[in-house]
């Protein structure tokens, strides 16, 4: 079975940056779908119900606009050549070889043969955003019914061409053929004048993983030399004839409002434009030297509040927890009764766990190409919702939105950290105010500190354990972090799960996994407390609790792999383990940790993941994503943490801030288990969530230290011990 395509989407409550007001709203006066797919032949796919088959869902508390137009998908040349329309971004997750290979797959024609236009307002169909793994499950299905339908028409063609059955015919290798072996004309030549629509089928007409051809198979990214030779043009490298380069003057703190401003001295500079617009403040200049020499040389004046300080954060954050939230961003599940399972327990357990601010980090920051022409605005930039991004702007500068169109070239990353259009919305107002194109490239301390954080957490777990090993209760309450993955895999007669929201001490938003990351980590460690406390192994306690049969299949075929039966203890040495369910995902993680007994350094020297997220598309694409999955949780594990005070960030640098390097990269080994009987999910989320307890537990098995935050070492060492 295949997910629903027409089921709303939800928006888990930790999506603080979609319900944000717009950074930027300009005082100026109002001024001024794909139609033309270019010449050739247009086959298109017309939705039966075309919202329905929009990623979209209308968000709580939003008004985004469901699209009214019907959409076209896919064009054949008449060389035969298939280009394929997506409002889906690529950011590294390598989406646009998975949905290629699909696509060809379906349509019966090769890999070569396939382009995808991605990203582009004017050019795709809408799209809410590239997050939440949904890519694979939804865009992947949307466009394998999009290639069927394709399909279906090209055999009708040829049906009424040569006066036969369709049942007689059969499609393969971007060609019609008569079954008899007598005809045969490709897609090309039966496309040529043609310009076709097709309702596309209410039932998912997809070919069973079982068959599945081209999809299915490691197949290499698309365009990989382009990247690793710095051919590819990421949004920084973009340039346009008459360019100016940007820079914002940036409050002095969060919350500050401009008093008053001196441009005389930025304006006095040759070729230099100065734009004060509200609280908004930048300039635009021939080169980078010049606009940094005329933003240093602007007098400005701003109002600041007295703000609190990540010293006092956990405490903040339980005393500022909302009485009252709104229904859409609560949390709260019971069953059973707390009382009775903590009676009927043989050990009770009570914890507090803590999860710090972290940042994105791209290697990319952001960055926007801004063109005015003819009362229109094209802004190429780097984002995961280019719609939303486009409204953005109309909304700032008072136009239409179809007088603004963004397109977004493959992106150096964003971890869910570019969800809205600051760096666009800026690009675009220089360059109205230059008349000539703005380039705008935000340093890494402007990425650091204006861009939104994962949300910081304080989680509060109580439990019991009966004398069999089998939970009896458990209440979990998780105060501002969020509530993805919140809910127990593990059978517990009795609980009470709740999300607090809380008013904010920073601007917070999506990350990676969002808060499944946090919530694994608490449950994760808490679970290895209890197997601890009824003296069970870690993973027989795991499996005593779970009925899961996909999550039992992964935690054993990372166990196998892992050795975790035969491991071996030795001083300075611990193993750990974790697992969890999220967004169609089921992950077990196994990790081996070594200790500097000398120096409390501690390194990770092995990571076993098992995976299943059903039939897998590409099977070297999901090895990597994991890979980097856990790369990138290492950071937030052991080092990464925002330190702010009085409204501002006190580490936002690299060499301030302490992400993952080369030498903390440990051994990864992916188990994947490939449900060829079960509909396909995405896996950019889901894989990072069990690198941190993991290696938590495994420093508890080595120290007996027992270690309740993220990040989990101060200064690079383990907490001073006693």
């Amino acid at each position: 079975m295949a997910p629903d395509q027409k089921t709303a989407v939800p928006i888990e409550p930790e999506r603080y940056e979609l319900r944000g007001l717009p950074v930027h709203f300009f005082s100026m006066d109002r001024r001024s779908f794909m139609k033309a797919i270019g010449g050739g032949i247009a086959i298109l796919a017309v939705a039966k119900d075309a919202l329905a088959l929009q990623e979209s869902g209308r968000r709580i508390g939003m008004e985004e606009k469901m699209p009214r137009e019907i959409s076209a998908w896919l064009h054949i040349a008449p060389d035969g050549g298939v280009t394929v329309y997506t409002g889906k971004v690529e950011i590294g997750q390598n989406i646009r070889t998975s949905l290629a290979q699909t696509v060809a797959d379906e349509l019966h024609v090769s890999l070569a043969s396939i382009q995808m236009v991605m990203g582009d307002t004017q050019l795709t169909p809408f799209d809410m955003g590239t997050f939440g793994s949904r890519t694979t499950p939804q865009m992947g299905t949307q466009l394998r019914s999009v290639a069927w339908a394709a399909r279906s028409v090209l055999v009708g063609l040829a049906a009424k061409k040569w006066t036969v059955d369709a049942g007689q015919l059969v499609a393969e290798n971007g060609a019609v053929s008569d079954r008899s072996g007598g005809r045969s004309i490709t897609y090309g030549e039966l496309a040529q004048g043609q310009a076709l629509a097709q309702v596309m089928p209410t039932e998912d007409p997809v070919t069973p993983a079982t068959e599945w051809k081209i999809a299915g198979q490691p197949i290499h990214k698309i365009g990989a030399r382009d990247f690793v030779t710095g051919r590819h043009k990421y949004t920084p490298d973009l340039k346009l004839p008459g360019m100016l380069y940007g820079k914002v003057l940036r409050p002095s703190a969060f919350g500050a409002t401009l008093t008053s401003v001196d441009l005389s001295a930025a304006k006095a500079m040759p070729g230099v434009i100065a734009v004060r617009d509200g609280d908004f403040v930048g300039v635009a200049a021939p080169d980078e030297l010049t606009a940094e020499r005329a933003l240093a040389a602007i007098k400005a004046e701003w109002n600041t509040t007295p703000q609190s300080s990540s010293k006092e954060l956990f405490d903040y954050l339980k005393k500022n927890a909302e009485e009252n939230p709104a229904e859409e961003n609560r949390y709260r599940q019971t069953k059973g009764s707390m009382s009775d399972g903590l009676a009927a327990a043989a050990h009770r357990l009570e914890a507090t766990y803590t999860i710090a601010y972290i940042a994105h980090c791209p290697l990319e920051p952001r960055a926007a190409l801004a063109d005015w022409k003819d009362g229109k605005v094209t802004v190429w930039t780097g984002t995961q919702r280019p719609f939303a991004v486009r409204d953005e702007v109309a909304q700032a500068l008072h136009i239409s939105n179809d007088t603004a169109r963004v397109i977004v070239p493959d992106t150096g990353a964003a971890y869910g950290g570019k969800h809205t259009g600051e760096c666009a919305v800026e690009a675009a107002r220089l360059a109205q105010a230059a008349g000539k194109p703005v380039h705008l490239l935000w340093t890494r301390e402007e990425e650091f500190t204006w861009a939104y954080f994962r949300p910081a957490g304080v989680i509060e777990i109580k439990s019991g354990v009966g004398a069999n090993g089998k939970l009896t209760a458990w209440e979990f309450h998780n105060y501002n972090s969020g509530a993805a993955a919140i809910a127990t895999m593990y059978e517990v007669p009795n609980q009470i799960i709740e999300f607090h929201p809380v008013k904010a001490p920073l601007r917070q938003g999506s990350y990676r996994s969002l808060a499944a990351c946090a919530n694994h980590f608490a449950r994760e460690s808490h679970m290895d407390e209890l197997a601890h406390a009824a003296g069970v192994d870690p993973l027989e306690f795991r499996m005593n609790n779970l009925q899961d049969d996909r999550l039992r299949a992964v935690y054993q075929a990372a166990a196998e792999k892992f050795g975790w039966q035969g491991r071996k203890k030795a001083p300075g040495r611990g193993f750990g383990i974790s697992g969890g369910i999220d967004k169609g995902g089921h992950v077990a993680a196994f990790a081996e940790i070594s200790i500097n007994l000398a120096t409390d350094e501690v390194h990770i020297e092995r990571v076993v993941e098992g995976w299943d997220c059903g039939a897998i598309v590409n099977p070297d694409g999901l090895k990597n994503t994991i890979s980097g999955a856990v790369t990138m949780g290492i950071g937030g594990a052991l080092y990464e943490a925002i330190e702010f005070d009085n409204g501002r960030i006190l580490n936002p640098h690299f060499a301030q801030y302490r992400v993952a390097r080369f030498k903390d990269e440990p051994r990864i080994e992916v188990v994947l288990i490939d449900r060829t009987d079960q509909p396909s999910f995405g896996a950019g989320e889901t894989p990072i969530v069990g690198l941190a307890p993991a290696v938590a537990n495994a420093i508890f098995d080595a120290t007996g230290l027992r270690i309740r935050s993220m990040p989990m070492l101060q200064d690079g060492k383990l907490p001073k011990r006693g």
